[in-house]
């Protein structure tokens, strides 16, 4: 990950799109999208989801790989570079350094809830849920919470396993992990979807769940939910697509790897829904839990069914895989923007992994210790979700687009996304109009406006 003329290179194409299914697939896809598929219209809520992928979500995505690619440093001096060259100004760097502080501070608390998915995990091995009454199970996720020793030792483990891959490089470090760990997760998503079709008796309620059209819960409000998923479920605005792009070679499509991409989420996503609610149907669990679905409904299902042991392990390996790979990608655009300053990639990976572990200690204590410390009305934890998924994500992402539409121009653009006729008019016109407006919109409702 150095910014040397010999910039290294992803081996492949099956290595980007790997690295940055990864990146998009997190915790987020395994239980948020099935269940607000569930809630807002199952089939029609995916069909208004893939139409604001397109209009949204694979414009902005082909636009950050197409600044990484053409910069090929880090994501600040990608903007800088790009806006010298097209006579514009360098403050554009600025936009770089937003999205590579975004992902800094996403990942201070994510890895705090990846904490608890190692957490999970090794209760799983241990099988801790069998022969625990319903109550007890449910009691354990709030005992953690309150525990805050137990949860900054997961927190600790979960930060060091992601630095320890990134300081080894892209070839060596990130890329040998995700193309064991993305093809692991997707066998076991398989395997567990074939476990809900075949061990369970709740796989077609789970089919009609996610899958039946019920145009009624068509909303505005459907609408919108779907809009600002599709941004955020593609790691956009958080400078993670624009490193990865950094090192994609000149060969390789972008607009065929952005696709490739945003179609392995999607499917991800609904498989994972498929699995989950499959076992939640089966054991009749509430499917309208949020978090507590994953770390207390499931487990309550794990303790009571057949192969219960097996499954939960499986899942919680899934969750890890989701949250593990997510969290790595979060630790590379802080990690280039300090090399980009001369530090050695070693330093700069302990020096940002090692302030975020310790800003993550006082979002896990919000839980508990600090629990009374409010800033603006909220604990520590939950202003840290605010500022970046409701402010830093879309402003960045907004800031994107506008970039790549307006800024670079029509021979750069071309030249990078080697598209011509209709295809590059329509990514030229939902990056400059369409994928801004509605990305404004996505600001205006995360702060409650509408």
């Amino acid at each position: 990950m150095s910014n040397s003329e010999q910039r290294s290179q992803w081996s492949g194409r099956f290595a980007f799109i790997m690295a940055a299914t990864g990146s998009a697939v997190g915790l987020g896809n395994i239980w948020k999208f099935p269940y607000i598929t569930g809630e807002n219209g199952g089939g029609a809520f995916v069909l208004m989801y893939l139409v604001c992928i397109a209009l949204v979500g694979i414009p902005i995505l082909m636009a950050e790989i197409m600044i990484g690619r053409r910069g090929q440093k880090s994501p600040g001096e990608c903007f800088g570079d790009i806006a010298d060259k097209e006579k514009s100004s360098k403050a554009w760097r600025i936009v770089g350094g937003a999205g590579s502080l975004t992902a800094y501070l996403i990942l201070t608390f994510y890895s705090v809830i990846g904490g608890w998915t190692l957490n999970y995990l090794s209760m799983a091995i241990s099988n801790t849920f069998a022969g625990l009454p319903p109550a007890s199970i449910e009691n354990i996720f709030g005992e953690m919470l309150a525990n805050p020793l137990e949860m900054l030792a997961w927190h600790s483990v979960f930060m060091v396993s992601i630095a320890v891959v990134v300081m080894r490089g892209l070839n060596k470090g990130i890329e040998r992990a995700v193309v064991v760990l993305m093809p692991a997760m997707m066998i076991l998503i398989v395997g567990l979807v074939l476990y809900g079709a075949f061990g369970t008796t709740g796989f077609n309620q789970s089919m009609d769940f996610l899958f039946s059209v019920d145009f009624s819960k068509i909303t505005g409000e459907a609408f919108l939910t779907a809009l600002g998923h599709s941004f955020f479920t593609l790691s956009l605005g958080m400078s993670v697509m624009i490193a990865y792009g950094s090192h994609l070679p000149k060969n390789i499509s972008i607009a065929r790897a952005a696709i490739s991409i945003s179609a392995l989420d999607t499917i991800i996503a609904l498989l994972a829904g498929l699995a989950i609610f499959a076992i939640v149907f089966d054991n009749g669990q509430d499917v309208s839990a949020g978090p507590g679905l994953i770390f207390q409904s499931l487990p309550i299902a794990f303790s009571e069914m057949n192969g219960g042991f097996i499954v939960s392990i499986a899942f919680f390996f899934l969750l890890l895989f989701a949250a593990w790979s997510s969290a790595v990608s979060l630790l590379v655009p802080p990690v280039e923007r300090m090399e980009s300053k001369g530090i050695s990639l070693g330093k700069s990976t302990w020096l940002v992994a090692g302030t975020a572990w310790a800003i993550g200690i006082l979002a896990l204590l919000s839980f508990n210790v600090l629990g009374d410390f409010k800033l603006f009305g909220m604990g520590i934890f939950d202003l840290l979700d605010y500022l970046t998924g409701k402010l830093l994500l879309p402003l960045v992402g907004l800031m994107v687009a506008i970039f790549a539409g307006w800024v670079m121009s029509y021979n750069t653009t071309t030249k990078e996304l080697g598209l011509n006729g209709l295809g590059y008019i329509a990514w030229r016109v939902l990056t400059r109009f369409v994928a801004p407006a509605l990305v404004v919109v996505v600001f205006i409702y995360g702060l409650g406006i509408f």
